[in-house]
């Protein structure tokens, strides 16, 4: 399979980063290159919102990318990063960031150059079908997803380890129902998406009900052995409806990753 290299910022990553991600993955086996915070400040002009650390743990939790790591680049958008090891097949970057220099570079070293056109970006996939069935317990977890970070991931990777995970986002009306208006800050076929994007999520739905168990339709559909929340997202109407459905129901704290800071759509929103 060709090895493809790419650089990127991650800072505070939408749908159209996890496009690019996608796009790059089916032309190879993607090696991404994370800059690190001085680089961000070189080149930038201004600090990073998120930390090396947290950006690099919230790519390598995309399913679209082999490996992962943070490097330096020079104080210009001209010259791309160099790397101890071979040279990649491709280097690929979207058509915001196509550099003359870079595709100089490249041609000089024999790698193929390779523009991602903003229309190829455009647009969400479909959800992905069922996976095969799995001897592996199937776990639920339901939210609105708004502002996907990385507390949402390591939601989602402590809950793989109960079995395979299914999410399932609330969709726009219930949850402007539950939180207010100017709720939710994205889409729900976007949140479902990326949900959807983390390696540790077999599949990601959009659900149907209303209320706190918006996602009523979906459990009969699914059928899960076990419905996990986070702290927050404990409430009695989630608890009665597993204990009268037979469903486990296991609530997991709030804890993030060793060594980076706790998030929340809330704390991400104020810092844009």
């Amino acid at each position: 399979m060709p090895v493809v290299r790419l650089a990127l910022r991650f800072d505070h990553p939408g749908a159209r980063d996890f496009r690019f991600l996608q796009e790059a993955a089916r032309l190879g086996e993607v090696q991404a290159l994370l800059w690190s915070d001085q680089a961000i400040l070189d080149l930038a002009g201004v600090e990073p919102g998120l930390p090396e650390a947290e950006r690099l743990y919230f790519l390598q939790a995309i399913r679209y990318i082999h490996s992962a790591a943070i490097v330096g680049v020079p104080a210009s958008p001209g010259p791309l990063p160099e790397v101890v090891g071979p040279d990649p097949d491709l280097w690929v970057v979207d058509e915001r960031s196509a550099h003359a220099d870079q595709a100089a570079y490249c041609r000089s070293r024999g790698i193929r150059y390779h523009v991602i056109g903003e229309a190829e970006l455009a647009g969400l996939p479909e959800p992905a079908p069922a996976p095969p069935p799995s001897p592996r317990r199937k776990v639920l977890v339901t939210g609105s997803f708004d502002w996907l970070h990385s507390g949402h991931v390591r939601f989602f990777e402590e809950v793989s380890a109960l079995g395979d995970l299914h999410v399932v986002v609330g969709h726009d009306r219930n949850i402007r129902l539950l939180k207010g208006e100017g709720h939710p800050l994205f889409p729900e076929q976007e949140r479902r998406y990326l949900a959807g994007s983390i390696r540790f999520v077999q599949r990601a739905l959009v659900s149907s009900g209303d209320g706190w168990l918006d996602a009523e339709p979906e459990i009969a559909q699914l059928q899960p052995d076990i419905y996990a929340v986070n702290e927050d997202g404990d409430k009695a109407e989630k608890r009665d409806f597993c204990h009268e459905h037979g469903i486990e129901y296991v609530v997991l704290r709030r804890i993030p990753k060793d060594g980076l800071a706790p998030r929340s759509s809330t704390n991400l929103k104020g810092k844009g």
